[in-house]
């Protein structure tokens, strides 16, 4: 069987190197992939924002299973693309991409499929963020409705504080045309929690839950960013609360979904908020997570990509899935400065001096002059498998020291709460 694999991140090299231990695999492919990927797949270089020429490339090539990372094409619909063509692929169309392209949508079909999820209201201009933020008490919720490359989701403390945010999404465009609508909802209080589910024909098969660490710096403080760090298993979710949340989060808004003529098949990824009142579904995406999927992937005893064909196809999933008992923690060594601005370029080194059994996995990587550098914010996902969370973290947190580069930051308390 001849994959190919849409995106060059962290997330598309740990999908790479599940999908190549699959006897099934005849060849992979990564457009564009990036110099983790280059060592267990073809690496094809192009834009992949270009529906006609990935779809004609993967017809002339004789692809017969298209895998999507990243959020961006499925929301532009290369889904869509691909089905009219006849070109199986694994990600929902552009309907069933809103769930992740629009959170005012999303919101929307939470409450009228029944999901638990915060309250919230939905502004257009920064005189009504000001009206509403007014009637309310803090700490407040921001959300840009639209894509912003997982930064678009702010806690402000206080009134003051959300009314600049508010200004800077709606009147000074921080977030461009993702923020010409803006969600304000309730605050939560408990234990975040990433739960992802294969889906397709209605049904949905469950991978083994995880949990991310979304702000910058140590102690949970600092910006959102796109995730420095992920572990997996959640201790705060047993298995027989883990089909609960499917049976909660999923099967309604699959159900919903499929009343209104939406086939979905992929990837859906809830992010959940466990307060005390019971499980709230902060947000939906529409594919693997990153970095939960580093973390997740790892521990998955079972082939893979048998079940991703199956999804593509809208076939009964197989089941189960089979999961190591061994905890698996990543920590990203991301870039000075990041989210904000910062240096490329740097070279890379120590990743040599790492134990065989740790995974690397590449997010913002590339050559120069045959040197690894860096070239994006968060680098590399360092990833260890151990008897329990406190072994996998020890062990990721000693190789974590071993790789340089100038500016290299990584949070050090990740998996202790």
């Amino acid at each position: 069987m001849k994959v190919l694999l849409v995106g060059s991140g962290a997330r598309e090299h740990a999908l790479a190197w599940k999908i190549a231990r699959s006897p099934d695999l005849k060849k992979l492919f990564c457009w564009p992939g990036n110099p983790g990927t280059a060592g267990i797949a073809e690496n094809i270089k192009g834009d992949y924002g270009d529906p006609d020429k990935l779809a004609y490339w993967a017809r002339e090539e004789g692809i017969d299973l298209t895998v999507f990372g990243p959020e961006a094409p499925l929301v532009e619909g290369l889904a869509d693309s691909f089905a009219r063509r006849g070109l199986k692929a694994l990600g929902p169309g552009r309907e069933g991409a809103r769930l992740e392209g629009s959170k005012s949508w999303a919101k929307k079909v939470m409450v009228e499929a029944g999901v638990p999820t915060a309250q919230y209201r939905v502004v257009e201009t920064f005189n009504e963020a000001e009206e509403l933020l007014a009637e309310q008490s803090g700490p407040y919720v921001l959300k840009a409705d639209g894509l912003a490359a997982g930064k678009g989701v702010l806690i402000c403390p206080d009134r003051e504080t959300a009314r600049k945010e508010a200004r800077s999404i709606l009147e000074e465009g921080r977030f461009g045309s993702a923020g010409r609508k803006l969600v304000i909802e309730e605050f939560l209080q408990g234990k975040e929690a990433s739960l992802l589910a294969l889906c397709a024909g209605g049904d949905y098969l469950l991978f083994a839950p995880s949990r991310d660490h979304k702000r910058l710096r140590t102690g949970d403080e600092g910006p959102n960013t796109g995730g420095m760090g992920a572990y997996s298993p959640v201790p705060e979710i047993s298995p027989d609360e883990q089909e609960n949340l499917g049976e909660v989060v999923f099967r309604p808004i699959l159900d919903y979904l499929e009343n209104k003529g939406i086939d979905y098949r992929g990837i859906l990824y809830a992010g959940l908020m466990l307060t005390a009142r019971g499980p709230r579904v902060l947000e939906f995406n529409v594919r693997f997570g990153d970095p939960e999927t580093q973390a997740i992937l790892p521990r998955l005893e079972s082939d893979l990509l048998p079940h991703l064909v199956a999804a593509a196809g809208g076939e009964i999933l197989p089941h189960p899935l089979e999961w190591k008992k061994e905890a698996c923690l990543c920590v990203n060594l991301v870039s000075g400065g990041y989210p904000g601005s910062y240096q490329k370029g740097q070279p890379i080194s120590g990743l040599e001096e790492l134990n065989p059994d740790t995974l690397v996995f590449h997010g913002g990587t590339s050559i120069q002059d045959s040197q690894l550098v860096t070239s994006g914010g968060r680098v590399l996902g360092i990833t260890t498998l151990g008897s329990d969370l406190n072994e996998a973290r020890e062990k990721a947190y000693q190789e974590a020291k071993k790789v340089r580069f100038k500016g290299k930051y990584y949070r050090t308390d990740l998996g202790r709460f």
